[in-house]
């Protein structure tokens, strides 16, 4: 299709010219009056929800003033790792419609929900140190998508009784959306089959599988493909412009679909090289990044972050992630994950790694911020990380469970970069300093104690002082000295010393000793 201009120069137009069309706008207004629930439009910025979208927004604004009774909130979620076109039209066009809304008198609003600081992308696999999504362990749809959307839908459900969750989704997109819309099972991120949004007899509405107060309506589920853009592309935008950007944006990408509103874990996140995040590991490569680079058009400092989404995907390599990632779990423990061989006649034992090196995500952050700070100097405004999860990501290093990283390095990667100080709260710091770790590490050999474990035994006295009792001190000493402590070879002859069996549970009867003499002197010390 080669788009100059919209087929129609008015909306009215192309409502006349397409009876089906006109009405699919009574039956929206027909439901927006039948009750007082408001509607919440799920808009991703993608084809399907900005089809829905202006649809609702004509159906609306051809009310009269009097008939527009409830509100519609248009809701967008921004993970912080967007693919930056789409966040910039999407950022567009929420200004246009609140603006042209408001002059209007229609009752819709539109707003961006992000997830909390402490939940992003980089303060989870930088600050927490999670390895980089697969299909197998999407930690991040969850946290960055499903979370925000959730708590905005149940708020407003809490405070008019029940809502109406207006969603783009299409048979025709997938089988797991065919099957949502249709109330079957449907298979979950998780790999587990959960019912679907439950239908309602004699309504166009269905239950949401999962938040209560919430009813689904999906308008153009029995569109196709043809029908989204032939509507997107017969007329100007409602609220001003056109949808040519948009369409240029996927003919650049050489991708069809759209990262939908996630509510629930049955929606898939994205994949497909569907537009989303930018940092998506879940597939192989991301092809809406590679076509955007490909087409010219300025895109080409996309390289940038391609490479470094690369650069997280190779980690990921079941032959080489061990180079990446602690041997020792976040619960500070080795644990085993054992598979048959030769027929099952032999059997292979391997670590199951556990977060990522503390190393390795101080090296990321340091060329993540180089990059970013690249491209501001290229011109190229665009904000990769914003403070806020630095200031996340420092509070997770500083007291991580097992690389506590007393040097405060954030900090100082910042400054190495940029040649400035962000306002470092003084709550944030640490403690302890470098010179402190270091002298751990040099009484270390000298009375047979792992430093780290000697710092987070510091840590959890200073966690209580000035306690005047100090409740579940004894358990939370316990849980510190039944860890794995030491370097991998050790902790395996330890554990063959003890005679455990790879895969069991490895208990150091070393430290549990020491414990009961920690705690017989505490005893004397307190009497």
């Amino acid at each position: 299709m080669n788009a100059q201009k919209p087929l129609h120069s008015n909306m009215d137009d192309l409502l006349a010219d397409d009876p089906k069309l006109s009405n699919m706008i009574s039956e929206i207004q027909e439901l927006y009056l039948d009750d007082d629930k408001p509607w919440v439009i799920g808009y991703s910025g993608g084809k399907d929800s900005t089809t829905i979208l202006s649809l609702i927004y004509v159906a609306v604004s051809k009310l009269k003033k009097s008939q527009r009774h409830k509100h519609i909130y248009v809701i967008s979620s921004d993970t912080l790792v967007e693919t930056p076109m789409v966040v910039n039209m999407v950022t567009t066009s929420i200004e246009q419609i609140n603006t042209h809304a408001e002059k209007n008198s229609l009752p819709i609003t539109a707003h961006i929900v992000i997830p909390k600081m402490d939940q992003t992308f980089w303060a989870n696999l930088l600050g927490r140190g999670y390895p980089a999504p697969t299909q197998s362990f999407r930690w991040c749809t969850e946290r960055m998508k499903i979370d925000p959307v959730s708590e905005f839908i149940l708020d407003k459900a809490e405070r008019f009784g029940e809502v109406v969750v207006v969603l783009g989704s299409r048979k025709q997109e997938s089988n797991s959306r065919k099957g949502n819309i249709e109330g079957k099972e449907v298979r979950h991120t998780d790999g587990t089959l959960k019912k679907a949004a439950r239908e309602i007899k004699g309504s166009k509405f269905n239950r949401h599988s999962t938040l209560t107060g919430a009813l689904t309506y999906t308008p153009i589920e029995d569109w196709t493909h043809d029908d989204v853009w032939m509507y997107l592309l017969g007329a100007p935008a409602p609220w001003g412009g056109d949808h040519f950007e948009l369409f240029h944006l996927y003919k650049d990408s050489t991708t069809d679909g759209e990262c939908p509103l996630v509510t629930d874990t049955s929606t898939p996140s994205c994949g497909n090289s569907r537009f989303g995040c930018w940092t998506c590991t879940v597939v192989t490569k991301d092809r809406a990044i590679e076509g955007l680079i490909e087409s010219g058009n300025g895109n080409e400092w996309l390289i940038e972050l391609k490479k470094f989404r690369n650069k997280l995907y190779e980690s990921t390599n079941p032959e080489t992630k061990d180079q990446y990632r602690n041997y020792k779990r976040r619960t500070g423990r080795v644990q085993y994950a054992t598979r048959g061989i030769n027929n099952d006649n032999d059997i292979i034992v391997k670590t199951i790694p556990g977060p990522y090196w503390m190393k390795q995500r101080q090296e990321w952050l340091k060329e993540l911020l180089s990059i970013e700070k690249k491209l501001n100097d290229q011109g190229i405004k665009i904000s990769l990380i914003h403070p806020e999860e630095l200031y996340a990501i420092r509070r997770e290093w500083m007291y991580d469970p097992n690389e506590p990283d007393w040097a405060d390095t954030l900090p100082k990667i910042y400054r190495e970069v940029y040649g400035v100080d962000l306002d470092w709260a003084d709550q944030d710091a640490g403690a302890f300093t470098q010179a402190d770790a270091d002298l751990l590490k040099e009484l270390e050999n000298k009375h047979e104690v792992p430093y780290e474990l000697a710092m987070k035994l510091i840590e959890l006295e200073l966690s209580m002082d000035g306690l005047s009792k100090r409740k579940g001190l004894y358990k939370s000493m316990g849980s510190l000295l039944n860890r794995d402590w030491g370097a991998l070879e050790d902790i395996k002859k330890k554990m063959d010393a003890n005679k455990h069996k790879p895969g069991l549970k490895a208990l150091d009867m070393g430290y549990d000793e020491k414990l009961k003499e920690l705690a017989a002197e505490y005893e004397k010390i307190s009497s």
